[in-house]
């Protein structure tokens, strides 16, 4: 902390440590990266025809559809032999359980072994705050972002 009492951006950004990951997750995780990069890109059907089809996917359920029968040249269908491992699902890219965000009463509410995401609609003011808390509390922010320091 400095003179004044509020703490420099080098200080805010020192966050705890995010918790260790067994050595089987992180082999599931590797499993689960390699698979993500095989998996298709699922389309909803004629989503790349009509401007008015989102592309977000619906699953085709037409009588007479191509893409349900499976037909040679159409998109691939959602599938369970998709999904990944089921030990890290739900898991953060690094390998943990991630927990939202968005104001300095929510922290309290964080588990052990949780790291924390702040939400991307903060601003710097409460930025600071949460960062501040969290560190208090030893938590990982896993996006601390770039703090400015504070205008006096």
């Amino acid at each position: 902390m400095t003179a004044e009492g509020t703490a420099t951006v080098e200080e805010q950004r020192e966050t705890a440590r995010a918790p260790e990951i067994p050595a089987e997750a992180k082999h599931l995780l590797n499993i689960r990266r390699s698979q993500k990069a095989r998996k298709p890109a699922f389309r909803r059907q004629e989503s790349w025809r009509y401007k008015r089809v989102h592309p977000s996917w619906r699953r085709p359920k037409g009588i007479d559809s191509k893409m349900r029968r499976k037909l040679r040249g159409r998109p691939k269908n959602v599938e369970v032999g998709y999904r990944s491992p089921k030990d890290v699902r739900g898991l953060n890219s690094s390998g943990h359980l991630e927990k939202l965000i968005s104001n300095v009463s929510e922290l309290d509410e964080v588990a052990q072994g949780e790291v924390v995401r702040v939400s991307s609609t903060v601003g710097q003011r409460k930025r600071l705050t949460i960062l501040e808390k969290a560190r208090e509390l030893n938590l990982h922010v896993v996006n601390p972002g770039r703090v400015r320091e504070a205008e006096s």
